[in-house]
């Protein structure tokens, strides 16, 4: 029996339309094999690099029908759903450079020597593509990190067709986002099933299993996330599993910050926890604020900015029962204080607010650990600390997360007077984080070639990044052709570099 895929608004509650039916496991056979027999059509590099473009370009025209759907199914407004259709286009297009440009090829050609000892053989590496790659959509970015998001992108940039789990909050903005890249394939000349969609939970696990299936990158919870890396791992052949789980994104305030400007940061930290009715991967969760006079200012700033903030919707009615019931067992733990206390806004809705606990009940553990969990939606813990060892308590208690934050006074932040405390905070939280933040705040995550979205685990299940040009690493394998003869060899490989590739040559980085 067909189980339907319904499109819900958060706002209400109410169905809006079925837009599907939750594939078969023979459904998702389908869709795989046939991603798998279109892997060959995306070995040319100018082919893909114009399927890049196109896609962005058909995204941009059907953008008005996608931003409404895309509204209605998560009530994240247009300002920032049109924000991310932007975020979304641009990155198609960056790996449509980077395509071109070839460098993540990573060719390196050694010539024979025989007066080495021992002698060398002719040598010539590069990167070939996995094939068939799994895309699980994330909650709360229906378009940057769903169908047609940085994994697909990076994928197709790398030269491998995807299919998606599509994530059940959104599921009309996701077919209307395949659509778009269907449709690209089809004007470029290539099949549509280099990019396709299913739908439904058991399906998510079909594809994982499915033994065409080379590699799989997936956005959203520590369990969900978990139970696919371990299925990913117990095939019969392994594939790699590029999970991003969960992260905390624990912020550090100095003393010296606090007393410089603890109403500036205070403020900054409302607007980032609140953003995207703290829905974000990078909310700062977890706040180290000192003690005293500095940090009392710091809680006021911040208790009067989060006071100000609307009741918002969250992406879903279980989402919005789970923020409810966790912020309730905080607010009621022993030395827990609600400056401003989260939970209900009424039907549907949320309130933002913030926990305040002494730091070393944290560093203690037992029933304060739940403070040290990640808890979707616009909360965070504000842990107050008295000495640097109250700090590190805490700090050493933290499992890995996509970034860190240090807000330092000016001199810490310049070394000056031989100040070295900036230094070493920062080097701290570089052995906890992915991404390390100085005088500013997470959320917000550039799309840059020098960008890196992950962390240790369970921030993420790989020390990939799954924003940025290097993104595309994920999804090709190293191979070198030993005493090859030229004509074999792929053009990439050759004498003369053909296709004028950035190349490593003979030890040299070819001009």
């Amino acid at each position: 029996m067909a189980v339907p895929v319904w499109s819900v608004d958060p706002r209400t509650g109410k169905q809006r339309e079925q837009v599907a039916v939750e594939a078969t496991a023979e459904e998702v056979d389908a869709a795989v094999r046939a991603a798998a027999a279109a892997f060959p059509a995306l070995a040319d590099r100018e082919v893909r690099a114009r399927l890049l473009r196109t896609a962005a370009d058909f995204l941009e025209e059907a953008g008005p029908r996608i931003l409404e759907a895309a509204d209605a199914e998560t009530a994240l407004g247009p300002a920032r759903l049109t924000g991310e259709l932007g975020r979304t286009t641009y990155q198609l297009r960056a790996f449509a450079e980077i395509v071109e440009e070839g460098a993540f090829l990573d060719v390196i050609i050694d010539h024979a020597d025989a007066t080495l000892a021992p002698p060398r053989p002719d040598l010539r590496r590069y990167k070939i593509p996995l094939g068939v790659v799994a895309v699980y959509s994330a909650s709360n970015f229906p378009l940057a990190f769903s169908v047609p998001g940085g994994d697909t992108a990076s994928a197709l940039a790398a030269g491998c067709p995807v299919v998606v789990k599509a994530h059940p909050d959104h599921p009309a903005t996701s077919e209307l986002c395949a659509d778009a890249l269907r449709r690209a394939a089809v004007e470029v000349g290539l099949p549509a099933d280099v990019v396709s969609v299913v739908h439904g939970f058991q399906a998510g696990i079909d594809l994982v299993k499915h033994p065409l299936v080379s590699a799989a990158g997936f956005t959203g919870s520590v369990r969900g996330g978990r139970a696919l890396f371990d299925a990913a791992a117990a095939r019969p052949v392994p594939i790699p599993f590029h999970g991003e789980l969960g992260s905390l994104n624990p912020v550090v305030i100095t003393q010296a910050a606090a007393e410089e400007r603890a109403e500036q940061i205070g403020a900054g930290l409302a607007g980032s926890m609140t953003l995207g009715v703290g829905q974000f991967c990078v909310k700062p969760g977890l706040v180290l604020a000192p003690a005293g006079e500095a940090g009392d200012r710091l809680l006021k700033s911040l208790a009067a900015a989060v006071g100000d903030v609307a009741p918002g919707t969250l992406l879903d009615a279980r989402m919005r029962d789970n923020f409810i019931a966790g912020v309730r067992e905080l607010t009621t733990l022993p030395e827990v204080e609600a400056p401003v206390e989260p939970g209900d806004g009424g039907e549907h809705l949320v309130r933002a607010g913030f926990v305040s606990v002494p730091a070393a009940r944290l560093a203690e553990g037992g029933e304060h650990d739940a403070l040290l969990e990640e808890h979707f939606g616009p909360v965070t813990v504000v842990a107050r600390y008295g000495t640097a060892e109250e700090v590190e308590g805490v700090l050493g208690r933290l499992p890995g997360n996509l970034t860190a934050t240090a807000h330092l006074s000016e001199a810490e932040a310049s070394g000056g007077d031989g100040d070295a405390s900036g230094a070493e905070l920062l080097r701290r939280l570089t052995t906890l984080a992915g991404r390390v933040v100085v005088n500013g705040w997470p959320t917000g995550v550039a799309v840059a070639p020098a960008m890196h979205h992950g962390g240790p685990y369970p921030a993420t299940t790989s020390t990939s990044t799954s924003v940025g040009g290097t993104a595309i690493e994920r999804w090709l394998r190293p191979v070198v052709y030993q005493d090859a003869p030229e004509g074999l060899l792929p053009a990439e490989l050759r004498d003369g570099n053909p296709l004028g590739l950035p190349r490593r040559f003979n030890g040299r980085r070819e001009a």
